[in-house]
Formats: structure tokens, sequence, C-alpha cells
């Protein structure tokens, strides 16, 4: 699909990452991974991260400037959940998390196809002021991604402890669920990404606060963009207090976390998607 003036195969990234789904799916249900397994599938996701990641930096920061939208932005998200997720999983248990993640950078790897994005700003790709601060914002964009889908994971994990989602036994979902580590374990990995994630997040807005100017060219302007990521970045902090101060577990800081993630998403993803999709509008 042609990005003013630039052409690339879009699909690439998306067939290899619906082809290793179906080929993790032809597994025989229950059956341990043995190591050999495990490494070929760590492969083929770094081989698969390195292909989208090169579309996507291709894509973006083009030779007219910086091409971007709602649908790049998703894309990156995904890209740099999975990155962690890969990066994670050689020290972590949180391989039942592989199809969540490989499932959503499928979906977000196939809409710059659809969507192409708008040209932001010529100059930009060249300002090592932006630059760094657009990296900042994906990485801890895509590190709270992953961990919502941590969060979203373990919800079902204490639903189907306390026998309110009907599993049938012996199927897959079962072995999926009985694979995951105990809760506490999987609220352990959850709060350490939400540190990491916060830590970044912190950075990405105060920098947009502080330097919008040198950063975008413009004043600061208080729109819905930076009042939800001022919103998020509040939900996210009451969060970890909370957490520091009286122990906030479960059920409710898992709310906590989805709730903060979606204000997330309707600042760096929302205000691109109401402009394109729905406005129609650059």
């Amino acid at each position: 699909m042609d990005i003013l003036g630039y052409s690339g195969s879009g699909w690439l990234s998306s067939v290899l990452y619906l082809l290793l789904l179906v080929f993790l799916s032809s597994r025989p249900k229950g059956e341990s991974e043995s190591s050999a397994f495990t490494g070929l599938i760590q492969g083929a996701i770094l081989l698969i991260l390195l292909v989208h990641g090169i579309q996507l930096h291709d894509s973006v920061f083009t030779p007219e400037g910086f091409v971007f939208g709602f649908a790049q932005d998703l894309s990156l998200i995904a890209w740099v959940g999975l990155a962690f997720y890969w990066f994670q999983s050689w020290f972590l248990p949180i391989s039942s998390l592989r199809w969540l993640v490989l499932f959503f950078a499928l979906i977000c790897s196939a809409l710059p196809a659809l969507f192409s994005g708008t040209l932001i700003s010529p100059t930009a790709v060249s300002d090592p002021w932006f630059k760094g601060h657009f990296i900042v914002a994906t990485i801890s964009v895509g590190l709270l991604s992953l961990a919502a889908m941590h969060a979203m994971l373990m919800s079902v994990q204490d639903r189907a402890l306390h026998r309110q989602l009907a599993i049938i036994p012996n199927s897959r979902v079962a072995h999926w669920l009985e694979d995951l580590p105990p809760l506490m374990t999987m609220e352990s990995l959850l709060f350490n990404l939400l540190y990491v994630g916060f830590a970044l997040l912190s950075l990405t807005v105060f920098s947009g606060l502080l330097f919008s100017q040198a950063l975008f060219g413009k004043p600061l302007v208080f729109d819905h963009k930076t009042i939800f990521a001022l919103i998020s970045w509040f939900l996210f902090a009451g969060l970890l207090v909370a957490r520091w101060r009286v122990g906030l577990r479960g059920r409710a800081a898992v709310r906590w976390v989805l709730s903060a993630y979606t204000a997330l998403l309707l600042a760096y993803v929302g205000s691109r998607f109401v402009l394109e999709v729905i406005l129609q509008r650059v």
C-alpha cells in the first residue's frame, strides 16, 4: 500500500503472525513444551518482530516526514508489547500470555495496511527531542499494554478458580489455565510491569508538558489527548500508591489497571481514531 509515495508489503507481518498462531494451535492439547519447541517458537517470534519492526519504521519515518495515525500507534503498541513478552519469557513463566499477545499483534499489524495514516510533520524525523519522546512514549504504552493483557488473564484465572466460568474439563482452555502460574506470582509479575511502565509513562507525560514547543512546534494545549494522558497517569499513580500503602491486590487491582489503561488508549489512540475515521480529518 502506498503511503505518500512509500510502498511496502504491509500484510507480510500479519501473515507471519497468522501462520505462527495456526502452527501453535495444531499442537495436541495438554502436551507439554520441550525446550527445542520453545526455542523454535522464540526464534520465530524474533524473526516476525524484525519484519514487523522494519515495516513500521519505514512506514512511519518516511523521506517525506513523520507519518502517523491510530493504526500505526496500535501496531507499535502491539510490537513493543510482544517484544517485552519475548524478552521476559526467557526468564519468567509467562508462556500462557503468548496466544493473547500474538493475537493482539496479528490484529494490530494489519491495521496500517487498511488505514495509511497522515503526514504529521515533514521535519520531526530529524528532531532528536521528538524522536526521543516518541520512542519513550511507544515503549511505555506498549509495556502497559502487556500489563493490561496480563491483568485480563488474571481476571479469567480468578473467575475460573472461583468457578464463575464454565470451563469444559480437559479442553484447551482448561489446560491453558492449568499452565498459568499461581495468582500470587501473576500479581507480582503484573506490578513489576506496572512499575517500569509507569516510570516511562511519567517521563513521556511530563516531557510532553515541559517541552511541548520543542517537541511539537506549538505551546502546550490542554486538549482531550493531554487530559486523558493526565487522567491515566493519575490512575496508575493512585494504583501504585494504594499497592504501597494498603497492599491493594486481586480484582480491585485488576479493575484499576484496566481503567487506567482505557484512559491511556483514549489519549494515544482514541484521539487519532476520532480525527481520522469518525471526523475524517488529519
